[in-house]
This record gives C-alpha cells, structure tokens and sequence, in this order.
C-alpha cells in the first residue's frame, strides 16, 4: 500500500502566468488559480503550479551553473506532432539532444527541459 499518492508539481520560475497557461495548453489543464506570485493547473490526476521566485535562473541544461530544476516526461503518441504543437505553445527545442528518435528535448517558457515520447506505455 502507498503512504501517499502525488497531489502537485511546482515549478519555479519569474513569471507565474505564462508558464501556468503554456502547461495548461500543453496538457490540457485548467487554470484554477491565480495570483501575482502562484498560479495553479487543475490536471486530471495532479495539479500543476507555476511559482514566482525572487532573481529566478533558468536551467542551463545540460551543462552550466544551474540545474535542470525538474524534469517531466511526457507520454505522447507521434513525436513530429507533438513537438510541432509545444513549439506552437511557446516551447523551445533544446540544442543537445541525446536521442530524438526517441525523445525529444524541448524547454518550457522558463527554461525547464521537458520530454516527449512515444515510448510510455499506457
């Protein structure tokens, strides 16, 4: 039996807004609060906020002074058609790409990498 089940992910960063709405857009959440410094994504198993942090750096992934932070993989079923519609929300391509055969690496608004794959069974 499990102590607990996870209720919540939180992501820093300096602008809780957009970050909020491009993850709600992405998977199909909804924004269910909001303020200057927090905003929350009701997902259907797990909430998602976006946190304002004082002097916040983005991830310098995969070298450089600042850690990734988090880093989310997400299930999808066609990689090309998947990162076409995060691009179009405001994701970036990461420049280092391990193997985009089968992942691909992309950045949220505030520089967190994120995955796409195909290869997450249901």
């Amino acid at each position: 039996m499990p102590v607990a089940r996870l209720g919540s992910i939180s992501l820093d960063c300096a602008e809780p807004e957009p970050l909020a709405q491009f993850w709600a857009e992405l998977l199909g959440g909804v924004v269910a609060f909001s303020s200057d410094d927090f905003v929350a994504v009701q997902l259907p198993h797990v909430w998602l906020s976006a946190v304002r942090v004082e002097n916040y750096q983005s991830p310098s992934w995969p070298d450089g002074d600042v850690a990734q932070q988090i880093h989310l993989d997400l299930a999808v079923e066609n990689l090309e058609e998947a990162q076409a519609g995060a691009l179009s929300l405001g994701a970036r391509l990461a420049s280092t790409q391990p193997s985009p055969d089968r992942w691909r690496v992309l950045l949220d608004p505030a520089g967190h990498p994120f995955c796409l794959t195909s290869l997450i069974p249901e």
